[in-house]
Formats: structure tokens, sequence, C-alpha cells
């Protein structure tokens, strides 16, 4: 892989004096520098990565300078089957030339009725026969105000529940469920009567005492708290989780408190939400991440790659809940008809190459790889994931441990090693507390090969920031 450029400093911005003819190819330096000017400081992405993203291939990208790296970002896991799959783009060009429908409110449409008839058959227990669809706007934020409101709707109740470390969406009301400080703190007024419990992250337990004993006690602590009349806390219109908290920084619940969970919501008839808009369709090993327990949710918030790579987000609920008149919930693009084309033809890749079932076995490698890893490189506190989706939490070496020998979070060194992982061909994220966490969401189209190397480009990265 060759190596990248440096993007130029903002005071190399083009402006309309000295800016390229309208007959010349700008650059990939002037193009980064135009946009990167323009846009808000609200970018993220696109600052870490510094390089104007030019195309890409599965599991491959490249910059406009002709630098490949292996992507496990994949659009925050939007990307399922990786970038281009011939038969998503194959289906959305025939879509295109068919005549059909771009647009449609929530008219029907062949392209609805595909889609839907994929999805239900991908509904585990008899989710198929009870659950409705409200098809929200493009985000999966979207998808987590839907359910906002459906389920204050449908109970007559104001409270709504989340975690620590929950990652829900950037809209006020669904930043509000969201656990970031940093997200939150700017913004003067977010939506009230929310409240945080604690969520079993294993290797910082919040109850300091890790493994099944901080499962048990954090089940206790739910129930207390829901059955207390003097918890402060007014009966919920729901409970919003994550069975893999993504952004949070890759923690998977454990099966038996998310086991637990749904018997101690569905005893107190308390709607159980489950978020999979990252964890989901097929992300952790199986179709959906709360499948590996063994329950049904209330409520599954779906996006991402459930659009087989364009933008489309949806609620699924138990119709026991559907208490929307015509008209309560609205949107101009719920639905969007090439989206899905692309996730019904997403759904038959799925099946036809086995990538669910894959993710489990590549899941099983990469995490083997990364483990290993960990036995040379004190810097890394805790190997974590399922599936294809994985955290690397980083620390400082030589830190304090606390009672359960975690030590303290080093988000400087994560944000270094990222950087460095550019420059050995790897683009990937980080997440967690502190930012600690480098995060991999591969497509499920990655390789063998290709994951050997992704573990080998982040061992120099690591190597190079020690």
């Amino acid at each position: 892989m060759t190596t990248r450029t440096t993007a130029p400093a903002p005071d190399a911005v083009p402006t309309p004096d000295t800016a390229s003819t309208p007959d010349a190819v700008p650059t990939p330096d002037e193009i980064y520098a135009y946009v990167r000017a323009r846009e808000s400081g609200a970018r993220t992405y696109a600052t870490a990565f510094g390089q104007v993203l030019q195309g890409g291939h599965g599991a491959r990208v490249r910059d406009g300078h002709g630098t490949e790296y292996l992507d496990c970002l994949a659009a925050a896991g939007t990307l399922a089957l990786g970038h281009n799959h011939p038969k998503v783009l194959d289906r959305v060009r025939a879509y295109l030339e068919s005549g059909q429908v771009q647009q449609a409110l929530d008219l029907t449409t062949p392209a609805k009725y595909a889609f839907l008839s994929a999805l239900y058959e991908k509904l585990p227990g008899t989710m198929a026969d009870t659950f409705r669809t409200q098809f929200c706007g493009p985000a999966g934020a979207d998808a987590t105000e839907a359910a906002i409101k459906l389920f204050k709707t449908a109970t007559g109740r104001r409270t709504v529940l989340a975690f620590h470390g929950a990652y829900h969406g950037m809209t006020t009301g669904s930043l509000a469920l969201t656990g970031n400080l940093d997200a939150k703190e700017p913004v003067a007024s977010l939506m009230p009567d929310v409240h945080h419990l604690p969520y079993p992250y294993d290797y910082r337990c919040p109850f300091g005492l890790g493994g099944d004993q901080g499962v048990r006690v954090g089940l206790t602590y739910i129930e207390r708290l829901l059955t207390d009349p003097e918890s402060g806390i007014t009966k919920p219109a729901a409970v919003f989780v994550e069975a893999v908290q993504g952004e949070g920084g890759v923690i998977p619940a454990p099966p038996e408190w998310l086991r637990g969970l749904r018997e101690i919501t569905a005893r107190l008839d308390i709607p159980l939400v489950l978020d999979e808009i990252q964890a989901g369709w097929g992300r952790t090993g199986t179709m959906w991440a709360f499948e590996e327990a063994g329950i049904e949710p209330d409520a599954v918030l779906v996006s991402k790659a459930v659009g087989g790579g364009f933008p489309l987000a949806l609620l699924l609920y138990r119709d026991t809940y559907d208490a929307w008149r015509p008209g309560a919930h609205a949107g101009t693009f719920r639905g969007n008809q090439i989206a899905l084309v692309a996730g019904a033809a997403a759904l038959e890749v799925l099946a036809e190459e086995g990538l669910v079932e894959k993710a489990a076995v590549k899941g099983e490698l990469l995490g083997g790889l990364l483990r290993r890893l960990a036995l040379t490189r004190p810097e890394i506190g805790d190997i974590r994931g399922r599936g294809l989706m994985w955290g690397i939490e980083l620390v400082d070496p030589d830190g304090e441990a606390d009672a359960l020998g975690a030590r303290p979070a080093d988000g400087d060194r994560a944000r270094r090693v990222k950087k460095a992982c550019l420059e050995h061909g790897l683009l990937l994220e980080s997440g967690g507390r502190h930012g600690a966490v480098l995060r991999l969401l591969p497509p499920l189209t990655i390789t063998e090969e290709e994951i050997h190397a992704v573990v080998g480009a982040l061992e120099k990265a690591l190597v190079d920031c020690a």
C-alpha cells in the first residue's frame, strides 16, 4: 500500500479568486480543503481521515491519491456487504430504469411489499405474526424518536429509561437517551423524565464486582428501582437498550442479563425496546443481536445496514401497542423506495452467501487474533465483541489498577493509534469511555486474509505509538 499525503492546512482553502477555472478538475487536496472550510464544526469521521474518499469495493477503499485502506469502519456498520456489492447495484440500476416511482411517502408499492416480505421472514419467534412496521425518516435517530413517541402514546406514561454508555442518536429526544455527556452538555434543554441505569460493563463493572455477581446485582438494582414506591422514578413508557453497545465501547450484554431484563420488564408491564441499529442485520453472528439471549422484545429499532447501503430506518413493534391514528407520525422520506430495493437485495445476499453464519466464524478468527495480540501489548486492557463487531480498549499500562484489575483508560493513545492505523492502510474508529476503545466494524464480506491484514496493521500502529 502507498503512503498517503497530508491534507492541506486551513489557510490553503481555495477562494473564489484563487480557485481553479470551471473547466479544471480540482485536485483531491483542493476538494478536501474546499469542503472542510464550508462544513460545520460537527465533522467527525472527515476530520480523523483527512482525505477525499474516492472509491471502494468490498472491504477496501481508496482515497483521492490512490492510497488503499482496509475499511473497518464501513460507514459505522452501514455497509454490511461492503462497498458496491454487484447484486445490490444491479437491482438498483434495474429499478431506476423500470419507470417505478422513486418516492412514495407511505403509499403501497411493489418495492415496499418485496422488502417487507423478505424482512418478516427474518423475524424470530412469534414476531412475524405479531409485529407492525413504521417506516421512519432515513436515520437511526428517527426510529428512536418514533419509538419514544409511540410508547408514550400507547402507555400514557412520560418516563423513559436507558443505560449508561447508551447511544441512540443525536436528535434531541434520542440524545436525551444517549449516555455521552460531551454531546449533551452544550445543549440547553433535552427531553425530560429520562433516567439512566447501569449497563453490564464487565471490564469496568459499575458495582465493582464483575462476572455473574455483577449481572445479578445489576438486575436486582433495576428491579428494586422499578418496584420501589419511593424511587423517584414513575413507571416508564419504555426501556431502551442495546444488546451490544456500539458507540459506548463495543460492550456485549451477557445473555443472562438480557433475559433477566426481559423478564422484569414483561412482569411489570414495561415495553422493552431493543436498539439494533448498529448491532443487527447479521453484524454479531446472528441476524439480530438480541437473538443470542433467546428473547422477544416489544420493539426493535432498525437502520444502517437495513437499506443495503442506502438511507432507511424503521421501527418494528408489537401490534398491541399500535395506538397511532392516521397521520400521527409522518415524514416525507419514510420508506425510501431505492433503499427498499437495495435492502431486499441485501437480504438475498445474506442468505445466498451465508454471511450471517460466516460472520460468527470470522468473528472467532478476529477475536482470537486480537486476544493473541493483547498478550504482547500491555496497553491493551480489554478485548471484547461478537461476530464482526469488536472493541480494543487501550489503557495506561503504568497506571494504577482498580479492584478488578482495570487500568485507566487512555484516550490519547487511542487517538494516536487510530491515526497510525491510517499510515498502515487501516481505517477504523474509536469510541467508548474517554474515546479509548478502538472499534472494528468490517463488512461481513471481509475475507480471512483481510482479517489477518487488519490485525497486522493494528499491531504495527500499536508499536509505532508505544
